[in-house]
């Protein structure tokens, strides 16, 4: 799950899958304050009219890089990209060790991860760009944040997990959700989260009777979309970023 990828890197990988969404200018780091304590973000505009906000919940290693050239890629494509933080902004992780102490901590404390989380949506209104209209995705444990913001009943018009943490925590469920569809890009062999979490985690949102669909990469292990990382596989990124565009237009 680690990532040492550069700038330099990232941006030319994804530039190779996803050439037309690449932006070709960056965005502004933002300052917001959740509970008293200072957050970090990245905001992306597109020049025109925005067609709707795109929050985006960084991996375990916290906001880097990556994040910033997702943000990038959705403004080119015509979204208000905000890549949220829920480690602070002193927060600065150095390795594996390091972050698994920080989400390993939100994991463990799940009210401080959603109070961090639905501030962070709260601190989205006040962004450049800003619309009414929202949707979280993140990446791996951004992914399993999306859902316990759904859980938490965020009030947004939909979410996506890109090969995210997905059981249930014990003690929860989907009885606060808004209802909002939610979207899962998996694979077949993520050793994090398998094949069988997803089928349990589709059967819940079933009882809940919560709108939601997948897409499932064949042999596709963890961090397929993670260019630098051991499981990237650039056809499930491209189709998965495909797909996102999809769901985004048909929810915003």
């Amino acid at each position: 799950m680690t990532r040492q990828v550069t700038l330099l890197a990232a941006t030319a990988a994804l530039a190779l899958t996803a050439a037309p969404l690449v932006a070709q200018t960056a965005g502004d780091h933002v300052t917001y304050e959740v509970g008293g304590m200072e957050f970090e973000g990245y905001v992306a505009t597109p020049e025109g009219e925005s067609r709707g906000t795109v929050l985006i919940v960084h991996d375990w290693d916290g906001m880097t890089d990556y994040e910033e050239a997702r943000a990038d890629m959705l403004a080119e494509a015509g979204y208000t990209a905000f890549a949220i933080d829920v480690y602070g902004a002193d927060a600065d992780p150095q390795g594996p060790e390091d972050y698994r102490a920080l989400s390993g901590a939100l994991y463990g404390d799940r009210e401080t991860f959603r109070e961090r989380l639905m501030g962070s949506i709260m601190a989205a209104g006040d962004i450049p760009g800003a619309t009414d209209n929202v949707v979280m995705i993140g990446y791996c444990f951004g992914g399993a944040a999306v859902l316990e913001a759904a859980r938490a009943g965020a009030e947004l018009d939909g979410f996506v997990s890109f090969h995210g943490g997905l059981p249930t925590p014990e003690g929860q469920d989907w009885s606060d959700a808004s209802g909002a569809p939610i979207m899962f890009f998996h694979g077949s062999a993520d050793p994090v989260s398998g094949i069988g979490d997803l089928a349990q985690v589709m059967a819940e949102l079933n009882e809940a009777d919560i709108p939601h669909g997948a897409e499932i990469y064949g042999g596709a292990r963890h961090s397929f979309t993670v260019p630098g990382s051991n499981d990237y596989l650039a056809e499930p990124d491209a189709d998965s970023w495909d797909g996102l565009m999809e769901f985004l237009d048909e929810t915003l």
